[in-house]
């Protein structure tokens, strides 16, 4: 079965993701449009999207040319129907809000081409719960990146039970053309395959924070002292998935699950994140300060000098 190119393509929603997926597929010479309800969206969209060109240029030794060919393939819009006009895929990004995202898919399908690719980005939802909004069931199914895609390349490829065998080839060749390694999914689950093991990971460690019980650096000190090599801990990657994202998840499945602590979780982030505008990686504020976060410095594992025992050993004093 031969895989048709995708070569438009349309992001909806223009934060932290939808901003990534755009600048890479882009990057690798997709043609795309990015559609936010909202031009201040879109504007902190453009400002990240220059940090990315950064980041390109030092990790991936891209060159200013192929920064600025990326730059000229991207295009943004507040109109929905003008952004889907010629798209042979359309991913969706926006918040991880069921009703928003149905009223997103309702309004959406008026607009598609007949020919139109439809795929979730979805962090923790089934794309069978949306399938019979979209107006293509057979056209549509999950395919979900991870933060920082440029180098966490992986793209998970989930179907519901109406999604033709024709989509999920063409998605996933679309995921390699892109340069992601794709992960299939082989039944619909929460969470996929990253976020089943990433939300659990994430709700342990902010409980150890929300309940008292420990600190976002010795949370994270600990993990990657657990995992050496890796690049930081489960704090600091909630930084990175942002703290808006984190909340709506934590609220959701502590809503959906009955879960005390869950929900717990979720109102401690909004206490002391969002409400503050600190909602991670983002805004330069989360649980670290940015772009020179504590867990980055040289020492941020080493074992302690012999003078701070009375320090470190008094912060295990019962409160």
């Amino acid at each position: 079965m031969a895989t048709n190119s995708l070569d438009r393509l349309t992001v909806l929603g223009a934060g932290v993701l939808g901003g990534q997926i755009a600048w890479q597929s882009a990057f690798r010479g997709k043609t795309v449009v990015v559609y936010d309800l909202h031009e201040a969206g879109l504007q902190q969209c453009r400002t990240a999207q220059e940090t990315y060109s950064h980041i390109y240029q030092q990790e991936m030794n891209a060159t200013a040319r192929q920064m600025d060919e990326t730059r000229a393939r991207i295009t943004f819009t507040t109109d929905l129907a003008a952004s889907v006009a010629d798209a042979d895929v359309v991913i969706e990004a926006v918040p991880e809000i069921p009703e928003v995202k149905i009223e997103v898919y309702s309004e959406l399908a008026k607009y598609l081409p007949e020919h139109t690719l439809l795929a979730t980005n979805s962090s923790t939802l089934l794309p069978s719960q949306f399938a019979r909004y979209t107006g293509r069931p057979d056209k549509y199914c999950a395919l979900h990146f991870a933060n920082l895609i440029w180098k966490l390349n992986i793209a998970e490829v989930m179907a519901h039970p109406g999604t033709a065998d024709d989509t999920l080839v063409a998605i996933t060749g679309f995921a390699i053309e892109i340069g992601m390694v794709p992960i299939p999914v082989m039944k619909e689950q929460n969470g996929y395959v990253l976020n089943t093991m990433l939300v659990a990971l994430a709700n342990a460690s902010q409980t150890l924070v929300t309940n008292g019980i420990s600190t976002p650096e010795i949370v994270d000190r600990t993990y990657m002292i657990m995992n050496r090599g890796c690049a930081m801990g489960p704090c600091a990657l909630l930084d990175v998935v942002g703290m808006t994202t984190i909340y709506n998840i934590f609220s959701y499945w502590g809503n959906e699950n009955g879960d005390e602590q869950m929900s717990k979780n979720a109102a401690y982030i909004k206490e002391n994140f969002i409400d503050k505008g600190k909602l991670g990686l983002t805004t330069g504020a989360g649980y670290y300060t940015y772009p020179n976060p504590a867990y980055q410095a040289a020492d941020f594992l080493d074992v302690p000098d012999i003078s701070r025992a009375t320090e470190l050993g008094l912060q295990a004093r019962l409160s």
